[in-house]
C-alpha cells in the first residue's frame, strides 16, 4: 500500500507549491471592507493552513534537503516559520474589528510571500535536482502526515471555510445547488412520466 501510494502521489515539491497557491489565493480574497465574519473566516483558514504546512516542511522536507545541501535559504526557512507563528498567535487573539487586525494579517502576508519566493526560486528547484528519486515517496509521507494533523481539526477547518464565504458567494452556491436539485427532480419526473405513458418504448434519459 505504501509503495502504491508513493507511485500515485504528487511529488513533495508540487504539494508544497499547491499549499503556497492555496494560501496566496486566500490572502487575495481578503478585503479590509469585507464583513467581519468573512475576514475572521479567511484569517482562520490562512492560519491553520500555514501551521500545518510549516510543520510538514519541518518534519519531512527540510531534514531531507539538509542531508544533501547547505543552502543558506534553508537556514532562513525555520526562523521565517517562527516569525509566521508569532504573527499567527497575535492574529488569533485579535478580533476583526480591532484596528491592528488588518495590519497583522498584512504583516503575515508579507512574511509568507517572502518565504514562498525563497522556496520556489531556490529550495524547490534544488530539491528536484538533488532528491529526484525520493520526491514521490516524500509526497506520500506528507499526505499521510497531513491527514494526521488535519483530522483532529476538521471542525475548525469547516467552520473557518463557512465563515470565509461572503453572503453573495453563499447565495450563489445555494442557488446553484437549488437549480441542480430542481433540474435533477425535473429529469426524474420527466423520465417517470415518459416511462408510464409509453411502457413498451420508454424514452432514454441521459445527461
Amino acid at each position: 500500500m505504501t509503495s502504491m501510494l508513493s507511485k500515485v502521489s504528487p511529488s513533495i515539491t508540487n504539494m508544497i507549491r499547491m499549499d503556497h497557491t492555496h494560501v496566496v489565493s486566500a490572502f487575495h480574497q481578503y478585503q479590509v471592507d469585507s464583513p467581519t465574519r468573512v475576514k475572521k473566516g479567511l484569517a482562520d483558514n490562512i492560519c491553520m493552513a500555514l501551521e500545518v504546512h510549516a510543520q510538514l516542511e519541518e518534519e519531512i522536507f527540510y531534514p531531507a534537503l539538509r542531508e544533501v545541501t547547505t543552502d543558506d535559504s534553508l537556514d532562513k526557512a525555520k526562523p521565517e516559520h517562527d516569525e509566521m507563528r508569532s504573527l499567527i498567535a497575535r492574529l488569533r487573539v485579535l478580533q476583526p474589528g480591532d484596528p491592528s487586525f488588518d495590519q497583522t494579517l498584512f504583516d503575515l502576508m508579507r512574511t509568507v510571500l517572502h518565504h514562498v519566493a525563497d522556496e520556489e526560486t531556490q529550495l524547490l528547484p534544488k530539491a528536484e535536482r538533488l532528491l529526484a528519486t525520493q520526491l514521490n515517496e516524500m509526497g506520500a509521507r506528507m499526505t499521510r502526515r497531513r491527514m494526521q494533523l488535519i483530522g483532529p481539526r476538521t471542525g475548525e477547518l469547516a467552520g473557518s471555510m463557512a465563515r470565509s464565504m461572503s453572503t453573495g458567494t453563499m447565495l450563489a452556491a445555494a442557488g446553484a445547488l437549488a437549480a441542480a436539485g430542481g433540474l435533477l427532480l425535473a429529469r426524474k419526473t420527466n423520465t417517470t412520466t415518459t416511462a408510464r405513458s409509453n411502457w413498451f418504448n420508454p424514452a432514454r434519459w441521459g445527461h
